[in-house]
């Protein structure tokens, strides 16, 4: 294995597994008081608390389990990069500059990290 394979795996595993250890235990908390409060907080319905909570949690077990077809984790990249920015934008919208809307713009930032270095992985297995 080369260095530059090598540091790509890095950097794809720790970009990956913070998202994912950001995103899988909020199911556990799907029900809490601090959870449901926030989403009242945004202006959003409760039913949509409840689906995006599901979703997340089912796209972060599709990102880090390694058989899931390409395809698919590609859909789920683009799910987290639209919950990304409009959490970002519903944060801004409703608390303004002094709210945690650089919160998921990190996580946003990760979630590209994730991508670029996932598809130079995929290219490297093909040419092997």
């Amino acid at each position: 294995m080369s260095s530059t394979n090598k540091s790509t795996k890095i950097l794809y595993w720790v970009s990956t597994g913070i998202i994912a250890a950001f995103i899988l235990p909020g199911i556990f908390y799907i029900g809490s008081k601090m959870a449901l409060e926030g989403t009242s907080h945004l202006g959003l319905p409760l039913w949509f608390h409840y689906e995006l909570s599901i979703g997340k949690f089912i796209g972060g077990i599709i990102l880090i389990l390694p058989f899931f077809p390409r395809m698919i984790k590609e859909w789920v990249y683009v799910a987290f990069g639209i919950d990304f920015i409009s959490a970002a934008i519903a944060h801004l919208a409703v608390d303004g500059l002094a709210s945690m809307w650089y919160f998921p713009v990190v996580f946003f930032v990760l979630l590209i990290i994730s991508y670029v270095t996932y598809h130079k992985l995929q290219a490297q297995r093909q040419i092997q």
